[in-house]
C-alpha cells in the first residue's frame, strides 16, 4: 500500500487527544477584537472537541494523527 498524505491545512487546525478524539479552536478570534466583550473573547480561545458529524472526516484527512 503507497503513503497516505495528511491534509496540511487539516494538520495545522486539529490535534488528537489520548483517547482518540480530535480538538479544535474557535473561529473569530485573531483580529477585529476591540468590538468583541472580554467574556466572548475568554470563551473563543477555549479548545472545544470536533463535532460527531465531522469527527470521520477529519480523521480521513489526519490519517497518522497529530501530536
Amino acid at each position: 500500500m503507497p503513503k497516505l498524505k495528511t491534509h496540511r491545512g487539516a494538520a495545522k487546525r486539529f490535534r488528537t487527544t489520548a483517547s482518540g478524539k480530535i480538538k479544535r479552536g474557535h473561529s473569530h478570534a485573531r483580529h477585529i477584537l476591540t468590538k468583541k466583550t472580554n467574556k466572548r473573547k475568554r470563551y473563543l480561545d477555549v479548545d472545544v472537541m470536533v463535532s460527531e458529524g465531522d469527527q470521520k472526516r477529519v480523521e480521513r484527512m489526519l490519517p497518522y494523527g497529530r501530536d
